[in-house]
């Protein structure tokens, strides 16, 4: 009878090391691909900065003021030819 107990008790310490090497290695798994996640979210935020920046550059009324007198041939009218029309 003390021998089984041994031969089990062997075994579950056998099958709790196995469960342990195999949860450490999940754990490190996950976490290389947490990482790899990380690294792909602050370059896509670095990007998004860069887009939001280049929108804002794109908008100033600078440019847009520019961009219609050059391309559309777009000019401010003489402060004679305004019409200010009240309801």
């Amino acid at each position: 009878m003390g021998r089984l107990l041994t031969v089990a008790v062997a075994l579950l310490l056998f099958a709790s090391s196995l469960g342990v090497v195999f949860s450490t290695h999940q754990a490190r798994r996950l976490f290389v691909e947490l990482q790899g996640l990380q690294k792909v979210r602050d370059e896509q935020n670095t990007q998004w900065g860069r887009l939001q920046l280049e929108q804002s550059t794109w908008a100033t009324h600078g440019r847009i003021e520019t961009v219609a007198n050059e391309q559309l041939d777009m000019v401010i009218p003489p402060p004679g030819s305004v019409v200010i029309v009240r309801p």
